[in-house]
């Protein structure tokens, strides 16, 4: 089974894409293996994603993609410069809050990244904030829209560990919040010692006119949500119907969407979708390999002759896992290591909700991490800043998220108190 890594890594040293790299290893493995067909790595790769909550995905992309082409973006940073702007380092702190909020939108970091930071970096570079510092807190700010519900991450975890996602998406409302506490407190203490400007104070005239402008696009998570939480939608149907809103916003309401955008729109949702399910697919055929030679058993015989407590074994999965993560896609991450530790999550009386969302977190936290962050590379490109600059900045906010991380992992009723007072499972 080594030999299977060491040709998916010798890969992907070679900068072979990581869906490509684990597909050519698990094909060589299923041709020159033991008892393995090779018919078995199609039948694997389609198997895997012919499940029906992953319809959700291309919903949430596309609501993403429309809320920013529509304008809805727009007023939502519209509300949070009247809500925070005048703290000290006032654009940073709209960053946070509105990723905060559009986080309940799209579901996709790298959706709520292009979104906000598209407004803002350039907001931040003519207000005197260096474009290394917008960029770094944009990045940072975009990992909480994964965790604020709705998320993609969350419906691919509940998809492969057989949890209930409505369950999953209420578990990480807390934690979400917590996150852009903690780099809002850091943002303050950098501006602080660095002078970066606040904003005049908004009136109370002027915030109650940005949040009336901002109740149209609210409607979005209320429906995304209010349809999961009170049993009227799927998660796949809501996804649906927050799309079809926020077309509706768009098109017939602010007019920001053109007939001759459209077709431009549906292709950046099909080219993400595509992006996300063609790394799942070939994730698919590796994950059953790993089930098929008894990894997750290995692990579990491992950790019980070290005889370790249930916190210890948490910060070890923690470190492994953002290890692993600055080097891998984040989903490829999830769809390979989850089914290897569900028996070792089980025999430490892990609750699969409460780990989920800790998991998820720490993903998005390597999501900006050089070599391998999606999300950092959106911002890099947005803001023309390299990646050595982004890291030099961005790791103030890798702690904090990285002490959030830790409240979540050791604190497991912020993640499960939501969810049980709603959805008791």
């Amino acid at each position: 089974m080594i030999w299977l890594f060491v040709i998916m890594l010798t890969l992907f040293v070679i900068n072979v894409p990581i869906a490509w790299s684990m597909a050519i290893a698990a094909t060589v493995y299923m041709a020159f293996g033991p008892h393995v067909p090779l018919q078995g790595m199609v039948q694997r790769m389609i198997g895997g994603i012919d499940t029906f909550p992953l319809l959700a995905i291309p919903f949430f992309i596309l609501a993403g993609n429309l809320m920013n082409t529509g304008g809805i973006t727009d007023r939502l940073v519209r509300l949070a410069r009247a809500m925070v702007g005048h703290i000290t380092g006032g654009l940073a702190h709209v960053v946070v809050v509105t990723n905060m909020i559009m986080a309940g939108m799209s579901g996709s970091g790298v959706a709520d990244a292009a979104g906000s930071g598209t407004i803002l970096i350039p907001a931040m570079k003519k207000a005197g904030y260096t474009v290394r510092f917008s960029a770094a807190i944009v990045g940072a700010a975009s990992t909480i829209g994964p965790i604020i519900p709705p998320s993609i991450p969350f419906v691919v975890y509940g998809s492969i560990a057989s949890v209930s996602i409505g369950r999953l998406l209420l578990g990480g409302a807390v934690p979400g919040v917590l996150m852009g506490i903690m780099l809002m407190i850091f943002v303050y203490v950098i501006a602080k010692r660095r002078r970066y400007p606040s904003e005049k104070r908004a009136t109370w005239k002027e915030l109650v006119h940005a949040a009336l402008y901002a109740i149209p696009p609210m409607g979005m998570p209320a429906i995304i949500l209010g349809g999961i939480i009170f049993g009227v939608m799927t998660p796949t149907e809501a996804a649906a119907a927050g799309a079809a809103y926020a077309f509706i916003l768009g098109f017939f309401i602010y007019r920001e969407i053109t007939l001759a955008q459209i077709p431009r729109i549906v292709i950046e949702s099909v080219m993400g979708t595509a992006s996300i399910m063609i790394i799942m697919s070939a994730a698919q055929p590796f994950s059953w390999i790993l089930t098929y030679e008894l990894a997750p058993q290995k692990v579990l015989a491992l950790f019980e002759n070290v005889q370790l407590a249930q916190w210890q074994i948490l910060l070890i999965i923690n470190g492994a896992m953002f290890t692993i993560g600055c080097f891998m896609e984040s989903l490829s991450v999830m769809i390979m290591a989850v089914p290897v530790l569900l028996p070792l999550l089980e025999h430490a009386r892990v609750n699969l909700v409460h780990f989920g969302v800790f998991f998820v977190l720490n993903c998005m936290i390597a999501a900006i991490t050089p070599p391998v962050g999606t999300m950092m590379y959106v911002v890099c490109s947005l803001s023309k800043t390299s990646i050595v600059e982004f890291a030099m900045e961005v790791w103030p906010f890798v702690i904090a998220l990285v002490i959030a991380l830790l409240i979540v992992t050791y604190v497991p009723i912020l993640s499960l108190w939501l969810p049980n007072l709603i959805i008791p499972g």
